[in-house]
């Protein structure tokens, strides 16, 4: 059986438009939610521009409607939905890296269905319940802007432990969402930078105790032990790796643009250490949602607006202008 709904269609251009959809029950292994929140996040700036086959949204929360032939996940559960489709049998899901899955089903939102539109089908595997406590807006801080920034810590602790300072390039949801896990990871007392052309952005940032500083004067910063990249931007990149201190690291978040190196200069003689992090794995979702639930009111001012998905065409115009934090889209209804 299919159910039809409005869902909204990105047609490119920065137009989005309403039509019927269709969403069939969930098949073995699966569960069909009635999404309640779905976070913007710049990696929609794609599907907003050029269009996108399937509805978009990957960053999506809400509760279980119905559930699949083997799973064993309660209707009424309410939860969050992991963006990558992990298969669960390959060499990097057994060992728990199911961001590096090497045979992803999907990815939630720009291959499948996501969470812009009122129902979402999703595999069990990739769904993540929350405790009673979570605001279910609240819980879609749990993926990009937590696990995202918690995963690039986690990889950062591999080389560097001796955290003395923190410098973010770019004050956009993940670089916000740096700034806050940093500042619960290594105490207000450790000073985090962070750089952008946008004054609002900065202005915001420093609202969580973060020292704001143009992109274009970063002396302030000193030599930070880590480096973030969430700009993309090989400029950015560049100016990170050189501000750094010896040993220090350079972990890249941001998806865009390349780096040149001088591996003498660059690495070897200072001992410095280029990481990428890629999202983050399933398994670090439950403590994340520990952290949530101790400081879900400081978390949940990361998101600096929130609008019906009525409203989804003017949340979009607001977002793109970078006057913004975070950006939840909420269904009509919800509780």
């Amino acid at each position: 059986m299919t159910r039809t709904a409005l869902a909204p269609r990105f047609t490119g251009a920065g137009n989005i438009e309403f039509a019927d959809h269709e969403y069939p029950d969930p098949g073995p292994g699966q569960l069909l939610l009635a999404v309640q929140a779905n976070a913007l996040c710049g990696t929609d700036r794609g599907q907003y521009y050029d269009g996108s086959d399937v509805v978009p949204g990957h960053e999506a929360a809400g509760t279980v409607l119905q559930a699949g032939e083997g799973a064993s996940t309660p209707v009424g559960s309410r939860g969050a939905v992991f963006l990558m489709d992990f298969c669960g049998e390959c060499r990097s899901c057994k060992l728990n890296a199911t961001n590096q899955c090497l045979a992803k089903r999907a990815d939630m939102g720009f291959t499948n269905d996501g969470g812009y539109g009122p129902y979402e089908l999703v595999h069990e595997s990739n769904f993540f319940p929350i405790t009673d406590d979570i605001e279910i807006g609240n819980a879609t801080m749990l993926l990009d802007v937590m696990g995202t920034s918690s995963h690039a810590l986690g990889r950062a602790a591999l080389v560097r432990q001796d955290v003395e300072s923190v410098y973010i390039a770019g004050a956009g949801p993940i670089g916000l969402g740096l700034t806050v896990m940093s500042k619960l990871k290594f105490g207000a007392d450790v000073p985090v930078y962070i750089s952008d052309f946008s004054r609002w952005r900065l202005d915001f940032a420093e609202s969580f105790g973060a020292i704001p500083l143009l992109a274009d004067d970063l002396k302030a910063a000193g030599s930070p032990d880590l480096a973030f990249d969430a700009s993309g931007k090989e400029s950015a990149r560049r100016a990170a790796l050189d501000l750094i201190s010896q040993r220090g690291v350079l972990i890249c978040v941001g998806h865009g643009e390349s780096i040149t190196i001088d591996v003498s200069s660059d690495l070897i003689a200072p001992e410095h250490a280029i990481l990428g992090s890629e999202y983050f794995r399933y398994d670090e979702m439950p403590g994340n949602l520990a952290v949530l639930a101790e400081h879900q009111d400081l978390i949940s001012r990361v998101i600096s607006h929130r609008f019906p998905v009525s409203e989804i065409g003017e949340a979009f115009r607001l977002f793109m202008t970078g006057e913004t934090g975070k950006v939840v889209i909420t269904q009509e209804g919800a509780a």
